[in-house]
């Protein structure tokens, strides 16, 4: 997958090795679900800067871990056999991510992987508003992340 990384703001890091670790994620989600050609950005940003997109897209007053949106919607999750030019934009807070870390007691890496893999099913037509759907979708996640080898430390 043709992925980039951006900040926002620029002068927030990321440790190199957990960039490498997103990239090699969205390489093996493109690879599982036939959009290796496929192009995707991801921001990593603070939770003030997520909270703003939160409100202005959905209309929720507060910051969130995650948000995605896909540049194409679709009915169907399985995205396997089409060409996709742009799946679309995550959003990770990586100040979320790292507190959710620390209150569900794994590692940074394992929390901001889950999150851009959560992100990623939402651009590949994934949801989890029905009971059925969120089933489904939380079997997704915990397929890619044993893939991945990135477990609950």
């Amino acid at each position: 997958m043709n992925t980039t990384i951006d900040f926002e703001p620029e002068n927030l890091r990321v440790d190199e090795n957990i960039l490498a670790e997103i990239l090699r994620a969205a390489d093996t989600v493109g690879k599982l679900y036939g959009a290796e050609n496929s192009e995707l950005s991801i921001t990593l940003t603070n939770d003030e800067n997520i909270h703003a997109l939160n409100k202005k897209y959905r209309g929720i007053d507060r910051p969130t871990d995650v948000l995605s949106f896909a540049f194409r919607e679709s009915d169907e999750p399985e995205i396997i056999g089409e060409t996709v030019d742009v799946l679309g934009d995550i959003i990770i807070s990586v100040e979320r991510a790292q507190m959710q870390a620390e209150e569900f007691g794994h590692s940074f890496l394992r929390e901001i992987i889950f999150l851009e893999v959560h992100g990623l099913l939402h651009l590949l037509g994934y949801d989890h508003i029905e009971d059925a759907d969120r089933a489904e979708m939380e079997a997704e996640q915990k397929f890619i992340m044993a893939e991945l080898k990135i477990g609950r430390d």
